[in-house]
């Protein structure tokens, strides 16, 4: 799909001098702005949107991220950090040009430590490589993005990312116990550390988790680990419908059963992910599948636990349930769940929203959904993390007429908006606000809300010079 070529400000002019001030701290080799540069750091994952910075900058050092913010500040230019580009929010956007400030280079692992069961690293590690690196030691880091293979652990940590795991062991923000951020003006702050008690004064850490880059530049991280579960067991069910699947889920949960993932896909989703992947996929003409992760180092409580969800399962009109035990098959089904987003979005021009609502308000919010859909003629295929009631909703344009499609798109999606929010939900479960959901904020958030948000912000970045256009409504 082509990208929408477009600029929010109009960018200010970076003089020769600053171009080579960012130079002398980086070195040469490190500051891009030929015009391939700018374009491959103009967009991340996020649909039709580029907007590409002026130059861009790699530094290695929390050092030189101090350097380069305090040449910003004084000079009063935007700076925009990024990550792997991977986001789906339009988070690490330059919508105001200047400088995108990458933190590749920053990739180092910096300890494992197996006596505390923590691990500290600079933002620019894969998650996949920090996970096997602490899988090494016998130790276990369960957040799980369906990206781990490509998103940068600094950008996990800056949208609070969340995925299949979060249902048993929480989200990016559980597992954070201390940074090393730089803030706009160029100072270093450090917050919590190698401690799991910790009330002195404000919580900064939190504070700066699922920021989104607007506050201050993450350098360094300790993250909590725990023991490596043993043992791994998956059970693929399918259902002749929607509401059934989604009933399941919260019986599964009330049966005090804790899965290690829990996820939902329905049916156009699976067919979608068996013509990329060319797999086999059992009962692919079911309304929905749920896929269920069971993890620990019990066989016979996992069994039994497997047991229990089966009976469940077939209580609420299951076609089958199907076991996968060995590691190649329930490889096989993650790689089914992980390809979900790239495959249903080959399909046509879309549009993806991030929902989430408690639980046992799933089968409501997927029935209006699917009655709002068909209202506005639009096509939706629905997946997601239903053990936490995050689901992600993919509005497809398919054969829509462009006019029908562009004059109704926000106002269909308001409409969607205004449905999770009477479900007592949020507009974005693990995808953050960024650019792409700043309009829709006020739809949840009170001006009151807002007013004190933007008050954080201001405290951190007066000038308004770090990720600037994110989060907040255009007024």
């Amino acid at each position: 799909m082509s990208k929408l070529k477009t600029q929010e400000h109009t960018p200010v002019t970076l003089s020769e001098s600053l171009i080579g001030s960012l130079k002398e701290i980086t070195g040469a080799d490190n500051v891009f702005y030929d015009t391939e540069s700018l374009e491959a750091y103009s967009h991340d994952e996020t649909e039709d949107l580029s907007f590409p910075p002026q130059v861009v900058v790699k530094p290695d050092s929390t050092e030189q991220v101090s350097a380069i913010l305090k040449l910003a500040s004084a000079e009063n230019i935007p700076v925009t950090p990024r990550g792997a580009g991977t986001g789906l929010s339009g988070g690490c956007l330059p919508l105001h040009g200047g400088i995108a400030l990458s933190l590749e280079r920053m990739n180092r692992i910096l300890e494992i430590d197996t006596t505390n069961f923590i691990c500290v690293t600079e933002p620019g590690v894969i998650v996949q490589t920090l996970q096997e690196a602490i899988e090494e030691k016998n130790l276990f880091y369960p957040v799980d993005p369906a990206s781990r293979g490509s998103c940068f652990i600094g950008g996990n940590v800056a949208e609070n990312s969340g995925g299949p795991r979060a249902v048993k062991y929480g989200v990016t923000k559980d597992f954070v116990l201390g940074l090393t951020a730089v803030l706009p003006n160029g100072d270093i702050i450090k917050t919590g550390g190698k401690l799991y008690k910790d009330v002195t004064g404000y919580n900064l850490t939190q504070t700066l988790v699922g920021s989104e880059g607007t506050l201050a530049v993450i350098t360094e991280i300790l993250l909590k680990l725990i023991p490596l579960p043993s043992l791994h067991l998956m059970l693929m069910i399918p259902f002749p419908s929607l509401e059934q699947a989604a009933k399941t889920v919260s019986a599964i949960m009330s049966a005090g059963i804790d899965p290690s993932a829990l996820e939902f896909m329905e049916r156009d989703a699976i067919i979608a992910s068996r013509e990329q992947l060319g797999t086999h996929i059992d009962y692919d003409d079911a309304a929905a599948h749920l896929l269920i992760e069971l993890d620990g180092n019990n066989q016979d409580l996992i069994d039994e636990r497997a047991e229990k969800i089966g009976e469940i399962a077939m209580a609420h009109e299951a076609l089958d349930v199907l076991l996968a035990e060995s590691k190649q098959k329930q490889e096989e089904l993650w790689n089914i769940r992980r390809s979900l987003s790239e495959a249903v979005k080959s399909r046509s021009v879309y549009k993806e929203e991030d929902t989430v609502v408690p639980r046992d308000k799933i089968p409501e919010l997927l029935s209006r959904i699917k009655e709002l859909c068909a209202r506005w003629k639009i096509a939706s295929v629905c997946y997601g993390h239903a053990g936490d009631g995050n689901i992600h909703v993919n509005l497809l344009k398919d054969d829509l007429p462009d006019d029908v499609w562009n004059n109704g798109l926000d106002t269909m999606i308001r409409e969607l908006f205004a449905i999770v929010v009477d479900l007592g939900g949020s507009l974005t479960g693990e995808h953050g606000v960024g650019y792409s959901q700043r309009e829709y904020i006020s739809i949840m958030k009170t001006p009151a809300e807002l007013a004190i948000m933007k008050r954080v912000k201001d405290a951190f970045d007066p000038q308004g010079i770090l990720n600037p256009g994110k989060i907040f409504p255009t007024e």
